[in-house]
């Protein structure tokens, strides 16, 4: 059984050059509007328990695909058969009344999910609980900042007990206490075999979150299939169109949060024999990449992560602790330590890199601080390309 079933579905939408096209059209039977196709020809289905990435460019019809799937707009063309209760974050505040206090547009929404009065009085208190908003609740919801809009919308989606969620870049306007606590609402999710829709420009949190992803391009599917797969062509086809970012010596501010657990007291890069690196003279050589942590909270088992970047901060190449199944701590509030990375030997021949060290949470999706280096150039050694390759020969007669 599918819980989500599409079929050769289209949606486009008429276009009028001035407001009273719409009145002559509609008086004398004559087109006077132009059609555009937002989407064309969708197929896929989604099995129980599983999680779909919906990636792709702005204007790809990612957000319309949502909509469609939620029941807010309906197809022009095809079929969508959706099995079990749907709850959707979709743009900030759809959904709500904004004369409405918090209190009015849960029983709205939920009522709206198919929600009974006496579940909804029930669930009432434990969707104000997580949303964070006791002080606020009996306040018009058009009182409220973009980051109280998404705890409320988020904590009624999900503590309605949904058999599908879908989310649609919602979370990037939450602040990072609140994100943790929705990331691990959706692992939970997840880990108790319920569907879910994804929708967001992270490829990290998209491969952490999903299964399988399909990526849009110009309102059809470009790539379906395996999470690793479909993401790795996205990010290639992504990096070669990229531009250059301009400035990119200056200095990146770090936005310091109170709500952090652990943050980046230091990082540096070293040779082997501690001295500070500069500038490469010789990439063949081992390096190090040094973090200093600091510990701002009880218990933590946190994740760290370094990466190589082009001056166009496209990411070359990562080592990640939790994808190399590595674990640290528990750690407590006032701790500080030193984490090290050693690189064998960096592949670049040429031009300038920086390097990226960052700290995350034990799930690898929230992360909590960062910092780069550089950018740091490559002094030009003998070869040829701008990747140095480091192996054996080896000849059979």
């Amino acid at each position: 059984m599918f819980r989500v079933n599409v079929q050769n579905v289209g949606k486009e939408y008429r276009l009028y050059a001035k407001p009273h096209d719409r009145l002559w059209e509609a008086l004398f039977r004559k087109p006077k509007h132009s059609l555009f196709k937002v989407l064309s020809d969708i197929s896929f289905n989604i099995g129980l328990g599983q999680s779909l990435g919906i990636i792709g460019d702005n204007g790809a019809g990612k957000s319309t695909l949502l909509k469609l799937l939620a029941g807010t707009i309906y197809p022009t063309t095809g079929n969508i058969e959706v099995n079990g209760r749907v709850a959707a974050l979709l743009e900030l505040g759809a959904g709500f009344h904004p004369e409405f206090t918090g209190r009015q547009n849960i029983h709205l929404n939920a009522s709206l999910l198919g929600i009974s009065n006496e579940e909804i009085k029930e669930k009432e208190h434990e969707i104000i609980e997580f949303a964070e908003l006791e002080q606020f609740i009996d306040q018009p919801v058009r009182t409220y900042s973009s980051g109280m809009y998404v705890r409320l919308a988020f904590s009624i989606a999900t503590t309605v007990d949904p058999e599908i969620l879908i989310i649609d870049e919602a979370l990037a306007v939450g602040d990072m206490a609140f994100q943790k606590k929705c990331i691990t609402r959706m692992n939970l999710f997840k880990e108790q075999g319920r569907t879910m829709l994804f929708c967001s420009h992270s490829m990290y949190h998209v491969q952490e979150l999903c299964d399988q992803v399909i990526w849009l391009e110009n309102g059809r599917i470009k790539k379906a299939g395996k999470c690793d797969e479909v993401v790795g062509f996205y990010e290639d086809f992504s990096n070669q169109k990229k531009n250059v970012v301009e400035n990119v010596n200056k200095a990146h501010v770090i936005k310091e949060s109170q709500e952090k657990d652990c943050r980046i007291i230091s990082f540096s890069m070293k040779s082997m024999d501690g001295s500070h690196i500069k500038a490469l003279t010789n990439p063949r050589l081992p390096i190090v990449m040094e973090m200093k942590i600091e510990v701002m909270a009880d218990n933590i088992n946190p994740n760290f992560g370094f990466a190589i970047m082009s001056e166009e901060e496209e990411i070359l190449g990562a080592s990640l602790t939790n994808y190399d199944g590595i674990s640290f701590g528990p750690y407590f509030t006032a701790q500080t330590f030193v984490v090290r990375y050693i690189l064998d030997f960096l592949p670049l021949r040429v031009g300038t890199f920086m390097l990226l060290g960052a700290v995350s949470d034990d799930t690898g999706l929230l992360w909590y601080d960062w910092k780069y280096i550089g950018p740091v150039a490559v002094t030009i050694g003998k070869g040829v390309g701008r990747v140095s390759l480091k192996g054996s020969w080896e000849i059979v007669e």
